[in-house]
Parts: structure tokens; C-alpha cells; sequence
């Protein structure tokens, strides 16, 4: 199931009750502001968990409350390419992207990369974990294992 994450953009709806439908955006901080409510942490939570969470918290104003929860942007899914390639930036990360896909988004590497000490830094809980990628080894030598899937948030790195 998919987690929110800050930047995306939410819908949510209290059946026949305007006053409490919003279209909103995930705070930096996973936060969002909600009627009757106040600051409810969303980043990190699935769209099932986020609907329960609010019904839990909405009841004692509104009786029964039927709940909607939508995520009509996904702005949270992103990973950075950085250095020696053509386009650095931040990418939309859509389904299952891996390493060279990414390099690929970012327009290759430029003829001074070098290729065999290109990194993939993924914050892991409280500390950033390095993975290492060798170019020529996953294209020429066929060893896939270093093409790893990113994940929201990934920065690779290309010296």
C-alpha cells in the first residue's frame, strides 16, 4: 500500500458535511491541519490508516462520520541524481525504478564520471546507508545485483 509522504496532495471528504471536506498538502514536516482536529501527522501512514485515524478523532464531534481519503498528487515520490551526469535534479519516482533508469532520466554520465565509484545514499531509519554502483559492471558485465530499485528519497551520487 502506498505511504504519504510530505508534498503529496490529499482529499478528504466527511460525507454530507461541506464544512469538513478539504483538498490539502502534506506539510514538510508530515503534518497536515484539519477542522475540529487540529495537526494530525499523516507522512508515514497509508490511506487506510489515515481514514481510521480520522474517524477515531472526528466521532466525538460527528456521529458515524463517513470518511474520504484520496491522494490526488503524489509529490513525495522523488529521488535526486547528482553530479557528473548531464541533467542532475530531482525525478519523479514512478513505479519500480532502478539505478540506471534514474542515470537514464538524468541524460547519462558526462565523459569525466567516474564510472565505477557512483553511490546510491538512502536514509535508513537514523543513519544513511551507501550503496555502490560500478556502470560498466552492471552494463557490460551483466552484474545486476548493484541495479537496485530506488526508493522516495534516494540520492545518487556520480563523482
Amino acid at each position: 500500500a502506498y505511504t504519504i509522504g510530505a508534498g503529496d496532495i490529499l482529499s478528504i471528504s466527511v460525507w454530507k458535511n461541506a464544512d469538513l471536506t478539504r483538498v490539502m498538502q502534506v506539510l514538510p514536516d508530515g503534518m497536515i491541519s484539519f477542522p475540529l482536529i487540529g495537526e494530525v501527522k499523516v507522512a508515514g501512514t497509508t490511506v487506510a490508516q489515515l481514514k481510521k485515524s480520522l474517524q477515531d478523532k472526528l466521532t466525538p464531534f460527528v456521529p458515524d462520520p463517513e470518511i474520504s481519503v484520496e491522494v490526488q498528487r503524489v509529490n513525495s515520490m522523488i529521488v535526486y541524481v547528482i553530479g557528473r551526469i548531464n541533467r542532475p535534479g530531482h525525478f519523479e519516482l514512478v513505479g519500480n525504478m532502478n539505478v540506471l533508469q534514474a542515470l537514464a532520466m538524468a541524460g547519462g554520465l558526462t565523459p569525466f564520471a567516474k564510472r565505477d565509484g557512483i553511490k546510491v545514499l538512502r536514509n535508513e531509519k537514523d543513519k544513511t546507508v551507501e550503496y555502490a554502483f560500478d556502470y560498466d559492471a552492471v552494463t557490460m558485465d551483466e552484474n545486476h545485483a548493484q541495479n537496485i530499485l530506488l526508493r522516495r528519497g534516494d540520492v545518487v551520487v556520480v563523482p
